[in-house]
């Protein structure tokens, strides 16, 4: 229950409209009370058995009291009305405070309402906020639908699960506990035996619901690898139809939906259990109490008398409903409770990349990047062994090498999307990890292989980043730089023209500009450069690598690259193999080592 309670935390915010909530089930409780406390004068009256009492009793917080204020009032009554009357007056007051009970429920849900739904609200973006924070390693090990799955349906099945149960857990604890303090008054020992025997209950069903949330997790978990397998579908579409995968895709997925069916069957029968085993239960119990009480009034001892047992046995009777709702809130809090295991498995994920306390702010690049006997590990094994180069301001550095050579690692650790496993790296002789992360990532722009837009319009994607301070006269000369303004115009809208989701309307080579502008509009001091135009065809390479060179002048560049072709004047290029650098020089330098890596593959793309 840890978690459930720190769950909690997230009700802080909003204590003010539980007190308010806590506030109207209370008024609800006793309303409630007073209507079926009148039964007994309304049988009293009608079987002609109520008894005539004339002067009021002094006041006192018991039973006896009550019930003597209630016979001295509707002696009143007898006497005023007669017995018709006061049936009408008291069939009346019973209306009356049942309305009073029923409009204090409403008002108490209605203020617990915006409490559920804003409770899920801050989830989520605690959720989306870790998502965004944690380094790119993370999602080297995590599939992106069972991430989507932890936001998506684990939150709602919290939603669904345990703030639906809120009500429960802060109405139905506060009419137990009242409606048990009125019991007690009417007989401490026959109230002290139902106290003794409602655990043994509690503790049957608390088994159950602990085998629940078992059954639950592994059945999200089943959920998740059906999201995972779903979104690798959409992506893979292509070629899923391409090599006529689509039986053997379409197997893997009712397989793996038959096997989270097969788990969710187990919990729906598991639930459906609560009910009618809470409902069993409380009817023994009340059984026990009838025969307990019983032999009670009629051996003589205390001061239990029939109609007090009549009177205890249907108050008792109201409070099984709410300790039955309070069972199945339990039921559904262990099911929600596995959710919130999965959730925290993502919000207590370790976030690597720190900031610290006393990080400054970087407001410039003045004169070199050093890497100093760098090396990096996903996992155990490194990926990058002992690295060290120098980078001077406004030189270009290319780096080449074989797929899985570590390239594109190497420059994810410069604005630290990951950070060092070992060594250090250093802008102008300071640590990066003295600088706040922020204004580091200000330094660098960064055009990937994978152009990477979002669903908006053109301007939009450019100006991404400037939180809405670019204006029209920068967005259009940052698209003339990376030679996608001409495209853009001849749309129907122009600039507020929709890409499509991932750029999916636009071409391999207009995505890539568009990609290009955005960098331009950033106007870094250090460009990063990977692939940028591997995957283009010669018209759209042209137009790109134009728009690229227009983008590193006056800039300091790693670029990585396969076509060796594109980096001949890079200053300096270094050669990484299985995580080593292998070679470096110029490219004069590196082709006149016949039998070096570079001159193998220049020669190899060259012919």
């Amino acid at each position: 229950m840890k978690r459930f309670f720190k769950l909690l935390e997230y009700i802080i915010p909003y204590k003010w409209d539980i007190m308010q909530n806590i506030v109207y089930n209370i008024l609800g409780a006793f309303f409630a009370l007073f209507s079926f406390a009148m039964v007994i004068p309304f049988l009293k009256v009608l079987f002609g058995n109520q008894a005539t009492t004339i002067e009021p009793m002094e006041f006192a917080l018991t039973t006896d009291y009550f019930m003597h204020t209630l016979n001295y009032y509707m002696s009143r009554m007898m006497d005023q009305r007669g017995a018709a009357g006061t049936l009408v007056l008291v069939s009346i007051m019973v209306v009356g405070f049942s309305f009073l009970k029923n409009s204090f429920i409403f008002v108490a849900n209605y203020v617990l309402a915006p409490i559920r739904a804003f409770i899920v609200r801050d989830i989520r973006n605690d959720i989306y906020r870790k998502v965004l924070r944690l380094p790119l390693s993370y999602y080297t090990e995590a599939r992106k639908g069972d991430v989507m799955a932890r936001i998506s349906s684990d939150v709602q099945e919290i939603e669904a699960s345990i703030m639906s149960s809120m009500q429960m857990i802060f109405k139905d604890p506060i009419t137990i506990i009242i409606y048990m303090i009125f019991l007690f008054s009417i007989s401490f020992k026959l109230t002290l035996f139902v106290v003794v025997v409602l655990p043994v209950a509690g503790i049957l069903i608390g088994r159950i619901a602990r085998g629940l949330r078992k059954t639950t997790f592994k059945g999200q978990q089943r959920f998740g690898e059906l999201l995972a397998l779903l979104e690798e579908t959409l992506s893979g579409l292509r070629i899923i139809k391409a090599f006529n995968g689509e039986e053997q895709m379409q197997n893997k997925f009712y397989n793996t939906n038959h096997r989270f069916a097969l788990l969710f069957r187990k919990v729906v029968r598991k639930r459906y259990l609560a009910s009618p085993l809470s409902e069993f239960l409380g009817t023994i119990v009340l059984m026990i109490i009838m025969a307990y009480g019983g032999g009670l009034v009629l051996s003589g001892v205390g001061t239990l008398s029939g109609e007090n047992l009549i009177f205890f046995l249907i108050i008792f009777s109201q409070v099984i409903p709410p300790a039955k709702n309070f069972t199945t809130a339990w039921f559904n809090i262990q099911k929600g409770m596995a959710s919130v295991d999965r959730v925290d498995q993502l919000l207590l994920a370790e976030d690597k990349i720190f900031e610290k306390p006393d990080a400054v702010e970087v407001s410039g690049f003045s004169h070199s990047i050093e890497y100093r006997n760098v090396s990096f590990k996903y996992d155990k094994e490194y990926v990058l062994k002992d690295i060290s180069f120098t980078i001077q301001k406004g030189q270009t550095i290319a780096l080449v090498g074989k797929s899985g050579s570590g390239k594109s690692t190497l420059v994810d650790l410069l604005p630290r999307f990951m950070d060092v496993t070992k060594g250090e790296i250093f802008i102008d002789g300071t640590p990066l990890q003295d600088f706040k992360i922020k204004s580091l990532r200000k330094l660098m722009g960064i055009v990937s292989q994978q152009s990477i837009l979002f669903n908006d319009t053109f301007r939009n994607n450019i100006a991404f980043g400037t939180n809405g301070n670019a204006t029209d006269e920068q967005i259009i000369n940052a698209a003339s730089v990376a030679n996608a303004h001409d495209f853009i115009i001849e749309t129907e809208q122009g600039y507020e023209q929709g890409v499509g989701e991932s750029g999916g309307k636009l071409s391999g080579g207009q995505k890539q500009r568009i990609s290009i502008a955005r960098a331009v509009m950033a106007n870094p001091p250090i460009l990063i450069l990977d692939e940028a135009t591997s995957s283009l065809d010669t018209e759209s390479e042209r137009l790109v690598q134009d728009a690229i060179i227009k983008l590193m002048q006056n800039r300091t560049s790693i670029v990585i690259a396969h076509r060796l072709s594109t980096i001949k004047h890079a200053d300096l290029i270094l050669v990484i193999d299985e995580g080593r650098i292998v070679e470096r020089g110029t490219h004069d330098e590196l082709i006149g080592k016949k039998r070096g890596v570079y001159s193998k593959l220049h020669s190899m793309q060259m012919f």
